[in-house]
């Protein structure tokens, strides 16, 4: 952009020393120094560290889910790595006793899929559909669903503490969790939000709440 980085000296404020200080350690920098490591460094720091955060998760991601992101993947796994990545993907989606998938169904049911079906020449959601016309590939059928719909990013945590920020600013410091959970859905829901019926809602409580005087 040709544009060229003009700092401005600051005026030096001499304080006065006491005698036990050590004057000799003081290190003065110059401003291009201080702007380096006061900003442009952390700022590149940060950078850094969100790229590796972000793609810490798509390795992650992957390596549940690698196995199913394209038709020319799915042909390509012999039996033994196939079987190996269902049985893997059973255990991440298991909590406690249960699983969403069975990983020894979900690995006969690819086999046969891969054959009847052209999936590398379709998307995911066109596979995920054609499982669906089929409905005899349960396990498949859930195990693309949970793919498609597993938030890879970290927008919508993004999005949340941006909101935080905006309720609970210094003027509202004292407000209590509750109150800040409650404001803080209602703003993150914004769009469900705008198709609830206040008017409905406040008669259903102001009946309610006749009813409770009127049984006293």
């Amino acid at each position: 952009m040709n544009i060229k980085p003009v700092f401005r000296k600051k005026r030096v404020i001499y304080r006065k020393k006491q005698f036990d200080e050590n004057v000799d350690n003081e290190i003065t920098r110059s401003l291009e120094e201080s702007f380096r490591v006061d900003y442009f460094l952390y700022i590149v720091d940060q950078a850094i560290f969100s790229l590796q955060n972000r793609f810490e998760q798509f390795e992650v991601y992957e390596n549940i889910f690698g196995f199913l992101f394209s038709g020319k993947k799915l042909r390509s796994l012999d039996d033994e790595n196939l079987k190996k990545y269902c049985l893997n993907l059973e255990c991440s989606l298991k909590h406690n006793t249960h699983s969403d998938i069975d990983g020894l169904d979900l690995f006969s049911e690819l086999k046969v899929l891969r054959k009847i079906i052209k999936v590398e020449d379709n998307t995911l959601i066109e596979i995920l559909n054609q499982i669906k016309r089929l409905d005899s590939f349960p396990n498949a059928y859930i195990a693309y669903r949970i793919m498609l719909t597993i938030p890879v990013t970290v927008a919508s945590a993004e999005r949340s503490f941006s909101k935080l920020k905006i309720i609970k600013s210094y003027l509202r410091s004292t407000m209590s969790q509750e109150r800040l959970s409650g404001l803080a859905i209602l703003s993150i829901e914004k769009e469900l939000l705008e198709e609830i019926d206040y008017t409905k809602i406040i008669n259903n409580f102001a009946s309610q709440k006749a009813r409770k005087i009127d049984l006293k």
